[in-house]
Order: structure tokens, then sequence, then C-alpha cells
């Protein structure tokens, strides 16, 4: 039997190729460029979103954030961070406004603290990443991680980004009552325009994607925002809003983003919230336990939310070999910390990878020259917040569902015959989605792993640092109770 010759590996174009080893990996400048924008697509809610969560907080002082200037600084530290990014570790990643981190800061910290001392814990927590990841430490621990349950976090960030999409497009809302929870759309039914639109484009584009149609998922995505629009200027929908109860009104109309421009398309952005932080904490008003677990826990949810999104979307993009790593970690993992740095500079909370880069994966995205495109069309953004304002967060929700189910797929790669590896891995794939967090679903499989593998005869099976892991996780679960333990006896 002779063995066949390998394949001459093609020659790289030019000195933009090389660098970013475009054609090695088997893509091309189109698909890079296809795929920068349409993770850009996916992504661009976040300059909606974050606004929409972090002002008009007010915090202990009683002083809020400008909707306009947190918008502007969301794109541009996205912008910035995620050029970064493709530039140093040439990987197909981009970066925004962390979901769950903004949130924490914004519903838990600022409840305790001013947004400048808040912003300045989010720098601090991007310090000790980047320390973390400069060390080798960062690096060690995701080794130690098992290769099961690095694949299970693969599934589960797939499982989350469907939900999402779901919870977006209104196809999966809250019921307001505890059993079932959540039900389809309205009384259980596709009820309204913006939901069937979603519905319309998700499977416009999953034909697409299945006739492996180049830029199938953007062309998707474009079709559904100009149905949306030729929607919107027929019927006038208008947007879903609360009122001064809390009761829905317009329950029918669009979500976040309602497809159509008022006014002109270009304005100046407000970069006013840029270098508002401050260090010098009152300890008289918050107690140093309480600033130290309010670090504890931004420094796990950005750890582990960052480590599994990369690993997803390296394996995604076909880059993570079996163990799962994948090109120049280390140096993604520091620049990851940067991003923290960089989002609490800017006020827009802390600046990590996001998991809607698997669209722009999905539509052949391999290298960081994508990331010039998101990056330049983010920071383009920050003057044409209007047209941003244009693609619905109905239409985006399509991409998700998409990606999820690629993500899925890698599931394949698990032996279930051992309960003590099931276990573990359905727990991950399970409580990411229904506790919408990453690092909830990641906890929740690093601790039973250590305790059912330890309980069973299975002890050596289990690196140092998995165990100091898990231990971690475990405070970090029980971080409430401990705080109001630690609090009272200071």
């Amino acid at each position: 039997m002779t063995t066949a010759p390998a394949r001459p590996e093609a020659e790289p174009r030019n000195a933009l190729d090389r660098y970013f080893e475009i054609t090695k990996r088997g893509s091309s400048f189109g698909a890079e460029i296809r795929g920068g924008l349409v993770t850009f697509v996916t992504m661009a809610y976040i300059v909606i979103l974050n606004p929409i969560i972090l002002s008009g907080k007010p915090d202990v002082a009683g002083d809020s954030l400008d909707f306009g200037a947190v918008g502007a600084a969301t794109a541009l530290t996205a912008g910035v961070m995620t050029i970064l990014f493709g530039l140093v570790s040439r990987l197909p990643f981009g970066f925004a406004a962390g979901l769950g981190i903004n949130a924490f800061v914004a519903f838990s910290v600022v409840g305790q603290v001013t947004w400048p001392e808040a912003m300045a814990l989010v720098m601090i927590n991007g310090v000790l990443i980047v320390l973390l990841a400069a060390t080798g430490l960062r690096k060690a621990i995701f080794d130690a991680v098992p290769f099961q349950l690095k694949i299970a976090i693969t599934v589960g960030i797939g499982l989350f980004i469907a939900f999402i999409g779901f919870v977006n497009s209104g196809f999966v809302t809250a019921t307001g009552s505890s059993s079932p929870p959540v039900g389809l759309g309205v009384n259980g039914s596709v009820a309204t325009v913006p939901t069937l639109l979603f519905v319309i484009t998700l499977i416009v584009t999953g034909i697409l994607v299945a006739l492996r149609v180049k830029g199938g998922m953007l062309i998707g995505l474009v079709f559904g925002t100009v149905l949306a629009v030729v929607v919107e200027a027929i019927w006038k929908i208008g947007p879903r809003t609360l009122d001064a109860e809390g009761n829905v009104v317009n329950p029918g109309g669009w979500g976040l983003t309602v497809p159509a421009l008022n006014g002109s398309p270009v304005s100046l952005p407000d970069l006013s919230l840029l270098g508002q932080v401050d260090f010098a904490f009152d300890f008289g008003r918050v107690g140093a336990v309480a600033v130290v677990m309010i670090v504890f826990t931004l420094l796990f949810t950005n750890f582990f939310d960052a480590m599994g999104t990369m690993t997803g979307l390296a394996k995604e993009a076909d880059l993570a070999d079996e163990k799962g790593d994948f090109p120049r970690i280390k140096s993604a993992l520091i620049v990851e910390g940067v991003g923290a740095v960089a989002g609490g500079a800017t006020s827009s909370s802390s600046s990590t990878v996001f998991i809607e880069s698997g669209a722009g994966i999905g539509e052949g995205a391999r290298t960081g020259f994508a990331n010039l495109i998101t990056g330049g069309v983010f920071l383009l953004a920050m003057f044409l917040t209007p047209l941003t304002s244009i693609v619905p967060t109905e239409i985006a929700a399509a991409a998700l569902i998409i990606v999820g189910a690629m993500m899925m797929a890698q599931i394949r790669f698990i032996d279930f015959a051992d309960f003590r590896v099931l276990l573990p891995v359905f727990l991950t794939v399970t409580v990411m989605p229904l506790t919408y967090s990453i690092a909830n679903g990641i906890g929740a499989g690093f601790v039973s792993w250590v305790i059912i593998h330890a309980l069973s005869g299975q002890s050596k099976r289990i690196s140092p640092l998995l165990w100091a892991v898990g231990i971690g996780f475990l405070i970090f679960f029980a971080r409430g109770p401990i705080e109001l333990l630690f609090g009272a006896s200071l």
C-alpha cells in the first residue's frame, strides 16, 4: 500500500496574505470580508443594547451615564479591540461589551459604588486577567480542562446563542408564571410581524447555507433587513415599549430596533466618558470585602466566559487541535484581558470576545483579516448610529440560530458511555442557556466533574489546577452568602 503524496501548500499571494495566513487556512480575501461584515451585522445590536443596559441607572451618588455617550464609547471600544485582536492573534473573533458582565455592573455593582468606581473595578479585573495570561497560568488552567468539557462548552455556547436568538426574535417569551416559565411567541403562537419576519429570514438563510451559497448568511440578513424596512414603511408597526407602570405598550412592535431611518444618518460621536474612572474607593461606604467579591465575580465571569467562547469559536473555525488549543492562544488571552481594561477606561464595561463571531466564521472567516473589516465598520458606526440601528434584532437573531445549530454538531465527538462524563457534559450544556450565563455552565461542569470523579475512584484523573478551579467556582456560586457573612462580621 502506497501513501499518497502530500498536497503542496498553496503559496500566499502577498505580504498581507502571508501575515494573516489567509491562503494557508483555506480562506480567501472575499470570504474574510464577507465573514467580517456578517460578524458586525450580528454584533451591531450591542451598540444599542449596551446603552440600554448601562445608561439611565443612577449610582450611589445619583449620577447616571448618557445613552448616546455609552453608544459611542461602545462602538469605539469594539472597533479598536476587534482590530487589535485581529492584528495580534490573527483570529476572527470580534470584541464588544460583554453581555452578562455589563448587566452585573449595572444592576449589582453600581448599587454599591459610583459609575467611575465601577469602571475602575472593571479595569482592575482586566489587569488581573492580563497577568494570569502573561504568566501562563491562564493557559495552564485552560490545558487542565478535560477534552470532553471543552467540547461541552462549545455545544453549550451553541445552545446559548440559539436561546439568545429565540428570545431576541420574540419566538420564545416569558409567560409570567412559574410553570411554564417560557412559551412560544404570544399565547403559544407566532402572533407578531417582527417574529414572523424572523421565521422567514431564518428559513431563507437556512436554505442558502444548506445550498452552500457564498455569502448565504449575509444575503439572508440583508434580505431580512430590507423586508423589515419595507414592512415598517407600509404598516408603521413601531417599537415595543413599557409604560410607567411596567405594562407593555404595542406588544406587536419591534424589540430594540425599529427598521426605519429618521433624520440624518450621520452624527458626531460623544466621547465624554473616556477616562471617567475613579480608583479612590470610599471604603466607608462600601467595605473592602464587598470590593474584593465584586472583583472576584468580574474575574471569574470574564475569565471563563472568554475561555469558553474562544474554545467554541476556534473549534467552529476548525482552528483548534484535538486538545482544544488554537494558534497564538497566549497572545489571544492577553489581548482579551486588555479588552476589559479598555472597556473600563471608556465606561462601556468589559470588552470581550463575542460569541456572535460564530456567524462570521460560518460565513467563511478564518483569520484576523476579518477583524479588520468588523472593527472598521464598528468605528464607522460611531458616526453612523442611525444606520446601525436599522437592522432589527429580530432579523439578526436568525443568524444566531444558524450558528447555534452549527456549533451543536460538535457534540458528536463526545463518548457518552461513561456517566462520569455524561453528567458534567449535560450540566455544562444545559445550565448555560437556562441561567443565561456561560460562566455558570462552565462552573457547573467543572464542579460536577471534580466531585463525581473524586468520589467514584477516579481522583487521579483530576489535575491540581482543576481542583483549584472547582473550589473557585464553589466560591463563585456561593459569593452572595459569603459576602453577607463576612460583611456582617466586619
